[in-house]
């Protein structure tokens, strides 16, 4: 019995699906070296990666129109914790640079707050990012069960 090929679109999926895991993991482990489980709100990030982690196994394998709903959710939810941290570590990293200097503004608060290195104001666009990845690997996924 000869074994089906996969097509070109169906290997850059499983490439990007790679991607995004070892994404997710080392995204997580940072965070767990970063010790980034002070209060609920950090603990945000790890339920975001868990369960997009599942769902994510949960659309490798079935490729269900249910498994693709669930897994494009749980990747736009991961876009929006990136861009929420985001915007939480920058008004943090904000308050922080304008308490030890009030008379900080425009550009140069801009490039303190950016340059700080604890909480690092651009590190959760990660998330984001893998997000993105996870969307784009849908592409062209149930397109014919749709149609019908």
């Amino acid at each position: 019995m000869a074994v089906a090929q996969p097509t070109t679109l169906e290997t850059i999926r499983r490439l990007l699906l790679g991607l995004l895991v070892l994404g997710m993991v080392g995204t997580t482990i940072e965070l767990l070296f970063m010790s980034h489980y002070e209060d609920w709100l950090q603990m945000i990030p790890f339920a975001g990666m868990g369960i997009s982690l599942l769902t994510l196994i949960w659309f490798a394998f079935a490729r269900s129109s249910g498994s693709t709903r669930v897994f494009r959710v749980c990747m736009f939810l991961l876009m929006v914790i990136g861009v929420t941290g985001t915007i939480l570590h920058y008004r943090a990293n904000m308050e922080f640079q304008l308490e030890m200097d009030p008379t900080l503004g425009g550009m140069a608060l801009l490039f303190k707050v950016l340059h700080a290195k604890a909480p690092p104001a651009l590190a959760p666009g990660n998330m984001a990012l893998l997000g993105l990845l996870g969307l784009i690997s849908t592409v062209g996924v149930n397109r014919a069960s749709e149609q019908v």
